[in-house]
């Protein structure tokens, strides 16, 4: 890879630079997930069926949030 002097380019320079840098990485990133998914579905013949989920599962309260939460009024018996 060729050496750049990071300290000769212009602010616009950096920023082009940076911008170029941050679509390369995703574009990758995107490449390498479509290849693991696509083998991963070659290996789901072989094992049990994964759910896929769109979205990571919320996290659960700690503790000391659940404490601090109202709880729901008990109704007292006449």
């Amino acid at each position: 890879m060729a050496k750049i002097d990071l300290d000769s380019l212009s602010i616009e320079e950096l920023a082009g630079l940076r911008e170029n840098a941050t679509d390369k990485l995703f574009e990758k990133v995107a490449s390498r997930r479509a290849e693991l998914e696509a083998e991963l579905d070659k290996l789901a013949q072989y094992g049990k069926p994964v759910k896929k989920t769109e979205s990571a599962p919320a996290p659960k309260a700690k503790k000391t949030e659940e404490a601090k939460q109202p709880k729901e009024p008990v109704a007292k018996a006449a």
